[in-house]
């Protein structure tokens, strides 16, 4: 049976904003797709929603960007300053404004990097601040009440009154309020009327830690993505084994099967030193087993594959 749950943590709640639709403007109340994302600062999200004053809440400017031009530099940045408030005694849990577009990738980043033992709660929105029925103030509440969750603790996302783990979470549609989805294992949660009910156990997971995402690790290994298809023969992955490739995310069929030229193309490519992952370019279910030589990557979508290529390329150069 879910359990719902209501009890709040005293104590301050930092909101660290990095841009998106949640922040974006249009000319007129009734355009939700013709838009500028990351117009507004978070500070002035804040200003504008009655529901979060009283509350002891500080706000900081990360970052001020459409999500789809997220950068390894942006995602250093959030990583170093979310740790900073998290370990301040005070601050009881920390929330990030971002836009739809890689929020899977954000979070599953911060989900490896830091796995916090505070609630690290992402929210975003589909459609822009000035939308006759924006979506992000109601999300901006839901974020900031289960960052304030006397229980809660990881990384998490909070989206369409939706609890996602940040490990799972997906983005499944284009331009809907409901466009994210999780894993196979469902939503962590629901928030109602302002009450959560829960279905699934908070996060737990062994922290990589800072270090490997560094400001002073100014270059990051180069990891790509290649789709199988009918047709696919592997040349591509060629042509980036010449341009220095040290990751390879192969999105396969079905379970992340591959067409015989991309498979024999991404094997020479682990031969040569490219770790490589099979991801699937399926919506649903998990990639079981290997291919042969060939990992599969379980239920990470392939973007979350590509991260997992990044953070492991960082940390064989760190020992």
């Amino acid at each position: 049976m879910p359990s719902v749950e209501h009890p709040a943590a005293p104590g301050t709640t930092v909101i660290l904003g990095t841009g998106g639709t949640i922040a974006g403007t249009a000319a007129s109340a009734v355009d939700s797709l013709h838009y500028r994302s990351a117009e507004l600062g978070v500070a002035a999200l804040v200003a504008a929603l009655p529901a979060l004053r009283g509350l002891p809440l500080e706000t900081e400017q990360v970052a001020q960007i459409d999500s789809k031009d997220m950068s390894a530099a942006v995602w250093q940045r959030l990583a170093q300053r979310a740790a900073a408030h998290l370990a301040r005694p005070e601050v009881t849990g920390v929330v990030v404004t971002h836009g739809t577009d890689t929020l899977e990738e954000t979070a599953y980043f911060l989900h490896r990097v830091l796995a916090p033992a505070k609630p690290l709660v992402l929210t975003a929105a589909m459609r822009p601040a000035t939308a006759l029925q924006a979506d992000g103030p109601q999300n901006l509440l839901d974020a900031v009440r289960l960052a304030r969750h006397a229980e809660a603790c990881g990384v998490l996302v909070v989206v369409a009154g939706q609890v996602y783990l940040g490990s799972d979470i997906r983005k499944a549609h284009t331009h809907r309020l409901d466009a994210f989805e999780a894993g196979e294992g469902g939503v962590l949660a629901v928030i109602e009327d302002g009450q959560l009910r829960r279905f699934r156990a908070w996060p737990v997971a062994v922290p990589l830690g800072l270090a490997a995402v560094s400001p002073a690790v100014a270059a990051w290994p180069r990891v790509e993505i290649v789709l199988n298809h009918a047709g696919s023969d592997g040349r591509l992955v060629d042509a980036l084994l010449v341009q220095g490739l040290q990751g390879l995310v192969v999105a396969g069929t079905g379970n992340g099967t591959l067409g015989a030229g991309l498979e024999a193309a991404a094997l020479r490519a682990q031969a040569a030193g490219v770790r490589v992952l099979r991801a699937s370019r399926c919506a649903h279910g998990a990639v079981l087993g290997d291919v042969g030589a060939l990992p599969g990557g379980g239920e990470l979508s392939a973007v979350q594959c590509r991260v997992e290529l990044l953070l492991q390329g960082l940390l064989a150069r760190s020992r």
